[in-house]
């Protein structure tokens, strides 16, 4: 890339501040074509003669920003005039806002420069070229955006009177980490109008827009100059119907604003919120005059195209659909976050894992996770093939997780199924390898994985007192999906035509030392893990162990690491009825306790509001956390029985699996090659199926089965029983 700019900042006393770059400049000749190339340490927002430049939200997104930082290309010809004037907002955003769990994390976020890089190259019809690039005689001076963070929010000051203008300082800081934008970007997408507005036993008034989204609120309001308008934002309500926001912990995640004469209409700009409701601390109008239409609840999120379709004859069940997809969205900001809402915010790669299947069912995520899988490889394999627990890496954990690395292998795999592009094997392969000979390095038993440190079953209900991590032994854990991964960098290494000899002879030494020292599965997460794996010598004895172990506890104890397999393990030995109970229970621990609850995205909690309505803590309680959503790729799979026979559904495998509970079940994914849909319907003591294939499949009902050639639509109707 050739950088026709240089980095500058502003030379501001107020820190907090966010600066405006700006630059005049003239076109006296008639312009065929305008390109502004254009990145930030920080996020930024362009303008130019007055209207905006492109559609990019928290542009130039979150990337590992000391291995790479996204630059955007924007065509501007039609904004230019005559006289021009460009101007550029840079708020900290993820690179100097204070993120990490440390207060050495996050000083350090702090003390990062906010700098802007820009160049725009102006191309006249008679063949003439010009380029305006950031130097030292670009100004700047603070906006009236006051402040601006992740976690904190925004605060805007409409009455500001912005002071003279003073010239950038020109930083030094590396170029060679700039890379063409990867990613989709992220873009304001659904709207969501306010349902009501009332006031909470304890006085507060509250608006609710009756669904969690990712984003921010833009309102409208009459006021006199200097009125202040103060917005904090929740969840939940407490069990007295009160506002609720104590587990987002540190951050305030507030709007502030001070009010000019007359009609004020703004939404925060740099940062984003996760929020159902918001509460009305300062504003200034009488509860009475409020009305819903003055606020919108606008919904931020990466670009991913729908391609995924689930609904059945029950509302609650579509209710967990609704939550997980809206889940998905609001945490696929950029990167695969964990929770949009508290003091975190992070790509989690053990959540990124277990959703990854369900994720790229429900929309075409290509694109977003080969961005983010380059995070990934550009941070490991500068640590010696160690993942970190986040990508970005911005938490520097000392050793990997099981489960949480093997993203690095999982997900690669699974876009790959997916998509069928070997492109991302061919670009990650070094990365899975690298994977897999840390954990060789590291063990302190040749063939397993023992002597690390790991979560476990994050947040299993078979936890011993105080712990979040499950009863599953962690070496167990630790073995097993370092077998499933030498498997998978097997199976990559194949299809790239790699020689895979060694790994091929570790994963069968894996697979014995692990029957050896795992002769008996002791809980239901061991047994999910030894059928998935392929682990276990008798796999009907665990299949059966399994199913007593459910019927024992008369609930699921799975966590994290078991949850995401546990109904395909059950459908894969013959106990889809037992599936369904699970899927369909709304006692807790349950998918439709939540919806019970109100849920209208996935908790990270399965209890996340008690039975008595409580809280089960104000310490890591999220309400929109997609990592249990997982389950509708089993949906996908299993209950309508669409699934890949060949890479990227080259071939398809329509095998559904009814419910007597559920009277119709529908489910369609637009694949590479065409949309799939399989629905299945009882009707008068029968089951019909309605059956589309855009590719030669196999189609199975029942046992019996048959061979369709592309674009076949098939009825068939069974008798029940």
């Amino acid at each position: 890339m050739v950088v026709q700019g240089q980095w500058i900042s502003a030379p501001l006393q107020n820190t907090d501040a966010v600066p405006v770059f700006f630059k005049t400049f003239r076109a006296e000749k008639r312009i065929h074509r305008a390109t502004l190339t254009i990145t930030a340490l920080g996020v930024y927002e362009a303008w130019l003669n007055g209207s905006r430049v492109g559609q990019f939200v928290l542009a130039p997104g979150w990337t590992s920003y000391a291995h790479r930082l996204q630059v955007q290309r924007y065509d501007v010809t039609a904004q230019l005039e005559k006289s021009n004037e460009l101007s550029v907002l840079v708020g900290r955003g993820w690179f100097s806002s204070p993120i990490g769990f440390s207060d050495e994390l996050r000083s350090t976020g702090l003390s990062r420069p906010r700098a802007l890089l820009a160049w725009l190259c102006v191309e006249y019809e008679d063949g003439e070229k010009a380029v305006i690039g950031t130097d030292e005689s670009w100004l700047c001076r603070e906006s009236a955006i006051r402040k601006s963070e992740i976690y904190d929010g925004e605060t805007f000051d409409a009455t500001f009177v912005p002071p003279a203008p003073v010239h950038a300082q020109v930083l030094d800081y590396p170029v060679d980490l700039l890379i063409e934008q990867e990613g989709e970007e992220v873009r304001e997408q659904e709207r969501v109008q306010a349902q009501r507005i009332f006031t909470t036993p304890e006085g507060d008034v509250v608006v609710d827009f009756g669904q969690e989204i990712t984003g921010y609120v833009a309102f409208s309001v009459a006021a006199k100059q200097g009125d202040e308008v103060l917005i904090q934002h929740a969840e939940v309500l407490d069990r007295d119907g009160n506002f609720y926001n104590e587990n987002y912990r540190s951050a305030r995640a507030e709007i502030r604003y001070t009010c000019e004469e007359g009609m004020n209409v703004y939404h925060p700009r740099l940062t984003f919120y996760g929020f159902r409701m918001i509460r009305l601390a300062k504003w200034p109008q009488r509860v009475e005059d409020i009305r819903p239409e003055q606020f919108t609840a606008i919904a931020v999120y990466s670009a991913i195209r729908r391609t995924g379709h689930v609904s059945c004859s029950n509302p609650k069940l579509n209710q967990l659909f609704s939550n997980v997809f809206w889940g998905q969205r609001g945490n696929f900001l950029d990167v695969p976050t964990d929770c949009p809402q508290r003091d975190e915010r992070l790509g989690w790669t053990g959540d990124a894992q277990v959703f990854c299947k369900a994720a790229s069912y429900n929309y075409d995520v290509y694109r977003f996770m080969r961005k983010w899988l380059h995070d990934l490889a550009a941070d490991q394999l500068a640590q010696g093939g160690k993942v970190g627990h986040v990508i970005p890496d911005v938490l520097h954990s000392e050793k990997g997780s099981a489960a949480w690395g093997d993203a690095a292998t999982i997900i690669p795999w699974q876009l790959y199924m997916s998509y069928g592009r070997e492109e991302i094997l061919t670009e990650q392969f070094a990365s899975m390898r690298a994977w897999v000979d840390y954990i060789s390095k590291s063990t302190t038993t040749p063939d397993l994985w023992t002597g690390g440190e790991h979560y476990g079953d994050w947040l299993a209900l078979d936890a011993p007192q105080g712990s979040y991590k499950g009863s599953t032994r962690e070496d167990f854990i630790a073995s097993a999906f370092y077998a499933h991964s030498a498997e998978l960098v097997i199976r990559a290494g194949r299809v790239l035509g790699e020689d895979v000899h060694e790994v091929e002879a570790l994963h069968a030494r894996i697979v014995a030392a692990f029957r050896e020292a795992f002769p008996v599965c002791l809980t239901q997460t061991e047994c999910v893990l030894a059928l998935h794996f392929g682990l276990a010598e008798d796999e009907e004895a665990v299949a059966r162990k399994l199913c007593e172990l459910i019927e024992q506890a008369g609930r699921m104890e799975t966590g994290f690491v078991g949850t995401p397999y546990l109904l395909h393990v059950l459908s894969r030995y013959g106990h889809t009825d037992l599936a369904y109970r699970l899927l369909l229970r709304e006692a807790y621990p349950s998918w439709l306790y939540a919806v019970d609850k109100g849920a209208t995205t996935v908790w990270e909690h399965w209890d996340g509001i008690l039975e008595n309505g409580d809280f089960w803590s104000s310490d890591m309680n999220s309400f929109n956390h997609y990592a249990y959503g997982s389950v509708i790729d089993w949906v996908y799979e299993r209950s309508a029985g669409i699934r890949p026979a060949a890479p990227g559904f080259a071939r398809v495998m329509v095998a559904p699996e009814p419910a007597d509970a559920l009277d119709w079940l529908e489910a369609s994914i637009d694949t590479p090659h065409g949309r799939v849909s399989s629905r299945w319907t009882h009707v008068d003591g029968r089951i019909r199926y309605d059956i589309t294939l855009p590719v030669q499949g196999e189609v199975v009902i029942d046992g019996a089965a048959c061979t369709l050639a592309p674009g076949s639509h098939v009825l068939w109707g069974k008798d029940k029983g």
